[in-house]
């Protein structure tokens, strides 16, 4: 039974009771060894102690699924591509955040790319407004469109009170935006 004092439990990787080495190690060795029972023995205490990660070898490209490698290990992957998911998120939630991270760089620094982000960051209606881009006239000597400055505005509104960090979605955008762009953020309560 456990207290609220109790630590939580945390995910452990060694050995397995009955896990069985795929490549014991006895028959790598000459006939010789093979039927010296110390070197059996030594060799069968070796096999249980690398034998989890022989498995863990041999299921490397599960490791590198998202919606397979372990909890622990997720963290860990989302690192791989500069991501850094919420603790508080589900893990079905962050699972898909790292499914989707290639999806996001192959957006990144655009108007869709910068919506798909926020999105993913905050549960709500996100509205991104881009004063730049390309405009042309017939008319010769004509005004541009728009504002002579380069910005962007974010504009959510959260589907909860209170849930979208400020400081963290600013982080977010100032990461997935062009970099010489200035932006604004605003939080719109409902």
């Amino acid at each position: 039974m456990t207290t609220p004092h109790d630590p939580a439990p945390v995910a452990k990787r060694g050995t397995i009771d009955g896990y069985a080495s795929p490549w014991p190690l006895i028959d790598h060795l000459p006939g010789l060894y093979q039927d010296d029972a110390l070197t059996r023995d030594l060799t069968a205490a070796l096999d249980e102690v690398l034998a989890p990660a022989m498995g863990a070898i041999d299921n490397f490209a599960t490791y590198l699924d998202p919606a397979l490698t372990p909890e622990d290990f997720l963290d860990w992957l989302s690192s791989w591509v500069g991501l850094m998911p919420d603790e508080n998120w589900s893990l079905e939630r962050r699972r898909a955040i790292v499914a989707l991270a290639a999806q996001l760089y192959r957006n990144r620094g655009t108007v869709s790319g910068l919506l798909m982000h926020v999105k993913l960051f905050a549960a709500g209606d996100v509205q991104i407004i881009d004063n730049g881009g390309a405009a042309w006239s017939t008319t010769t000597d004509a005004a541009v469109p728009g504002k002579p400055q380069f910005g962007l505005t974010v504009r959510i509104k959260p589907a909860k009170k209170g849930s979208v960090d400020r400081d963290r979605l600013d982080a977010l955008v100032a990461a997935a935006k062009p970099a010489h762009v200035p932006h604004t953020i605003e939080i719109v309560e409902n």
